[in-house]
Formats: C-alpha cells, sequence, structure tokens
C-alpha cells in the first residue's frame, strides 16, 4: 500500500456494561462532535502507551463516574471499520461490576437497553453490525 492509500489507524476501546438485568448501556453523541445524535457504547481513545483495558478505566471514570477495575473487563468482541480519514479498530470489553452510580458527566444522554432492542438506536456505522449480534455475544460469555 503507497502512503497515498494509507490510512491513520484510530484505536478506540468501547464497554458493554451489563447490568444485574440484562441491558447494555447506550450513550449518545453529544451536538458539536463527530456523530453527533448517534449511540453508542462508552469508551474512547487508547492513547500512545496505554492498554485498551486503561483507557477504558480510565474513559469510564471521565464520562460516566463510575471505577472498574481491568480484572473485571472481559474481551468480547473487536470491530475493524473504515471511515473517510481514518481507519477505526475498536475492541471491545463487557463488564457487569463497577463501584458508584452511572452518569452522564459530559452532558450525554444515557439509555439501558435490552440487548435485542438496539435496532432502535441510530448507531455510528462501526457499531452497527453490533446490533444483530451482542446478544448471542454476550450469551456466549456469560
Amino acid at each position: 500500500m503507497s502512503d497515498e492509500t494509507q490510512q491513520k489507524l484510530v484505536t478506540v476501546a468501547a464497554c458493554v456494561l451489563v447490568d444485574a438485568d440484562g441491558l447494555v448501556l447506550l450513550a449518545k453523541r453529544p451536538e458539536g462532535r463527530p456523530l453527533a445524535g448517534l449511540w453508542e457504547f462508552p469508551g474512547g481513545k487508547v492513547d500512545a502507551g496505554e492498554t485498551p483495558e486503561a483507557a477504558l478505566v480510565r474513559e469510564l471514570r471521565e464520562e460516566l463516574g463510575i471505577e472498574v477495575a481491568e480484572e473485571d473487563l472481559t474481551p468480547l468482541t473487536f470491530v475493524s471499520h473504515g471511515y473517510p480519514a481514518f481507519h477505526l479498530l475498536m475492541p471491545i470489553y463487557r463488564c457487569g461490576r463497577w463501584r458508584g452510580e452511572v452518569a452522564g458527566l459530559e452532558g450525554q444522554e444515557l439509555a439501558w437497553v435490552r440487548p435485542d432492542g438496539l435496532g432502535g438506536y441510530a448507531m455510528p456505522p462501526a457499531d452497527e453490525p453490533l446490533k444483530e449480534s451482542l446478544g448471542a455475544l454476550l450469551e456466549r460469555r456469560h
């Protein structure tokens, strides 16, 4: 691949938080951000020198005000998706244990959703395939 066709690779870690009732948390991207108004799983960019697990611990604290231990993050799946400006690599983890109350600390709207109800939420293109597969993935990893 020549330099002209190479895209910047961006690694973003995401977390499927699962509550005691089997509901998963979605966060709505706030206005003024890319893909504003779309629903996604919480998480964020993995900084240089940071592991995806450490990035999630940091992001979940900053975005939702909860404390998650790295050992409570279980690899679930990953997404590899090409956007026009970059290529996204997104490891996705499952987490069913955290400390604190989930709150949208960045002004984002939150929703607890049944995995089979994800079809009713508009999501970024990279997340779309998860609407169909998440329920089965969670059952296999339960």
